[in-house]
């Protein structure tokens, strides 16, 4: 790993960049760094990546004014470290990554990550489930710069970002227990979404369309000046799906803010998304019309000081609505939703002779409006529900989440050691703090190999849906515990030049594990917590050929992972059925290559084959049968088209038109072929 010491001096800032003979960097005839930069390869988004701002080729591409690069700062501790510090394992995609894979949600981005499972019912994200090691999507923190956007009603919604692809710098990934750094939605792991805000005036652009009537457009605008940097977008799409009662629309908007002095950072950003579809058997064969909108609101602010000691205050709010059918156009399964969470945090850190320590504390509110999740209310505290004439809100609950944590780390030349705690207690619990500890440790014996382990303890609360769901397939169980689960983790990444290698090994001990099974073939689905212990094995390496031999060589990298997963229940009960829990990933192989054809005109190609444990159910005419997940893969190709100022592009998603499931009876789209371009203008 390259290793750097600075010293203070006038920094030399390039105006322009050029590919001419005559150019600068054109004419020292060799590879340049700048800063610590190196690229990584999406399909396994491990390697270590520094560009905090932009990458070298973006750079190169649109010609980028004023900006510099500096070590990356990742956000897997409570205290500011880069990258080459942490003591934690973090995955990085960086916005090459996202421009080489041409995806059209960031669901469809994580898929090509070796350690992520990726369950979709919709289209382009429309609802997807997105879980790490083997767990299940209630089992991880989502954030967008930091903030949590988890829904407290069901995890089935948390990956409804409000951000485009374009908007996004880079994806932060972290596999294991999170809850000292991350809170108490972290039991398995984090995926931390950074959204980029730019040193420059400038404007753009994108459109595309392809198959089953599928349009969308957007834009974007950013303005900086002296101490504000500013970013606003926006976009649509609709489709027609690509099976039976899939068709959607979405639109969604976001604005990021910066102010930037030597003595404060003050950040803010509000999110907008909205989204209706045919939910076709989403949620039961039973009922293959059924059909769902939401849209949710998020805004947050957020301020860091300079000085000998740091204050990180942070404030936000995330308001989500849900309209579920189960029969489109009837009463019948009909639920609505609204929910509120409230977060409010304060961290301080500093740094001494023996470290950096950090101490803080966060108080969460979730609360819920429902026509089917809470207690039931009094008919004169009932709410009218938004839009509608005659509906009420006459459900209710709410919790109050309070947590403090402290973390020292330890920086040495070759050591990193993270210790920390948090403690949290939680109104719907009991009035007592429980604590949940963890350690990390890296070791670096020499430039480019770094050793890793830890330890770390959290919990994740049942949703609302857990607790209260009751609907003619499911019933929820107010007497669930939290998820608890304790991860050993450890492994060794690798990285020189143009070879990386990566390979680690969890173990995760769970205890009051969630999960919705049926016990019968005429039963519902219901809602249990078990014990159960989960093995993992990831291995991965690239290859960057442009780093062998030059841009102009034609196969640009290459790249190869693998991904296991064992899961022991401890539990005599017989289970029949398993919605989620039991339903994890065995197995995933992710194969990427990219290559220059010719001139700007550049091809990256994915491969990826997993095989699912457990099964699903079929119903037809009364008889119930269960189906085994059968393994698949899936063929990819993304043409682009690279010039300074625009872009265009050609993908063509599973290629060999195999029909395939993710998740119980709903089947996905064959060949999806996408056709698009952006272009951007400076101010």
């Amino acid at each position: 790993m390259l290793q750097q010491k600075t010293k203070k001096s006038h920094a030399v800032t390039f105006k322009h960049f050029s590919h001419q003979n005559y150019a600068v960097f054109q004419s020292l005839k060799r590879e340049i760094r700048i800063g610590c930069l190196s690229a990584c390869v999406l399909t396994f988004a491990h390697i270590e990546t520094f560009a905090s701002r932009a990458d070298s080729t973006q750079m190169l591409h649109q010609q980028m004014p004023d900006v510099l690069l500096d070590n990356a700062e990742v956000t897997g501790s409570r205290v500011p470290l880069t990258f080459a510090e942490t003591a934690n394992k973090v995955s990085v995609i960086t916005r090459q990554d996202i421009e080489r894979a041409k995806a059209q949600s960031v669901n469809d981005l994580l898929k090509l990550c070796v350690g992520i499972d990726v369950r979709q019912r919709g289209a382009d994200g429309v609802q997807t489930d997105i879980s790490i090691g083997g767990g299940t999507f209630d089992q991880i923190a989502i954030l967008l710069n930091g903030v949590s956007i988890n829904d407290p009603q069901t995890g089935h919604h948390s990956a409804d970002f409000p951000v485009a692809i374009a908007d996004i710098e880079r994806i932060e990934i972290y596999d294991g227990a999170s809850a000292r750094t991350f809170g108490s939605q972290a039991l398995n792991g984090a995926i931390n979404i950074i959204t980029k805000t730019e040193n420059r005036n400038i404007t753009g652009f994108h459109t595309d369309g392809g198959s089953f009537g599928t349009f969308g457009d957007g834009a974007f605008l950013n303005l900086a000046s002296q101490h504000f940097l500013n970013r606003i977008s926006g976009d649509y799409l609709r489709s027609d799906g690509g099976t039976q009662n899939s068709a959607f629309h979405k639109s969604r908007a976001f604005y990021h803010g910066d102010y930037v002095t030597p003595d404060l950072k003050f950040s803010w950003q509000y999110g907008f998304t909205s989204q209706c579809y045919g939910a076709n058997t989403f949620y039961s064969e039973k009922f293959p019309n059924q059909w769902e909108s939401g849209s949710r609101h998020m805004a947050a602010i957020k301020a860091v000081t300079n000085g000998q000691i740091h204050f990180v205050p942070s404030l936000s709010w995330l308001r989500s609505f849900d309209h579920f059918q189960l029969i489109h156009n009837t009463s019948t399964g009909e639920n609505f939703h609204r929910n509120d969470v409230f977060t409010s945090g304060l961290t301080t850190y500093t740094n001494w002779a023996l470290g950096r320590t950090a101490v803080g504390g966060e108080i969460r509110y979730e609360g819920i409006l429902s026509t089917n999740l809470g207690h039931p209310l009094a008919t004169d505290q009932q709410v009218k529900v938004e839009n509608q004439d005659s509906i009420f809100y006459n459900h209710r609950d709410s919790r109050t989440n309070v947590s403090f944590f402290a973390e020292h780390d330890i920086l040495l030349k070759q050591f990193t050691f993270s210790a920390g705690v948090m403690a949290n207690r939680n109104s719907a619990i009991n009035e007592r703090f429980t604590f949940y500890p963890g350690l990390d440790l890296s070791y670096r014996p020499f430039d480019g190999l770094k050793l890793f382990a830890s330890w770390n303890k959290s919990l994740r609360l049942p949703t609302f849906t857990d607790l209260y769901y009751k609907s003619p397939t499911q019933e929820g169980n107010v007497g669930l515990h939290p998820e608890k689960t304790s991860t050993f983790k450890i492994g060794a990444d690798y990285q020189r030049t143009a070879f990386s290698a990566s390979v680690n090994g969890i173990y995760r001990h769970g205890t009051d594990m969630i999960d919705w099974v049926m016990f019968s073939a005429t039963d519902v689905y219901h809602s249990i917590n078990f014990k159960v212990d989960n093995y993992e094995f990831q291995a991965q390496c690239s290859i960057d050929f442009n780093r062998l031999f030059g841009a102009q060589f034609p196969l640009q990298s290459i790249s190869m992972g693998y991904f296991y997963n064992y899961q022991q229940r401890h539990d005599n009960q017989y289970i029949y059925q398993s919605n989620y829990a039991l339903d994890y990933l065995r197995h995933k192989i992710i194969f990427n290559l990219n290559q220059r054809i010719w001139h700007d005109l550049s091809a990256s190609w994915y491969l990826r084959w997993q095989e699912r444990c457990g099964n699903w159910l079929s119903f037809h005419d009364g008889i119930t049968e269960r189906i085994a997940y059968h393994p698949y893969a899936l063929l990819s190709c993304k043409l682009q088209w690279n010039r300074p100022r625009y872009n265009l592009y050609a993908s063509f998603d599973n290629i060999t038109n195999h029909r395939y499931y993710d998740l119980g009876s709903v089947p996905q789209p064959g060949f999806w072929l996408m056709l698009g371009g952006n272009i951007q203008f400076n101010l």
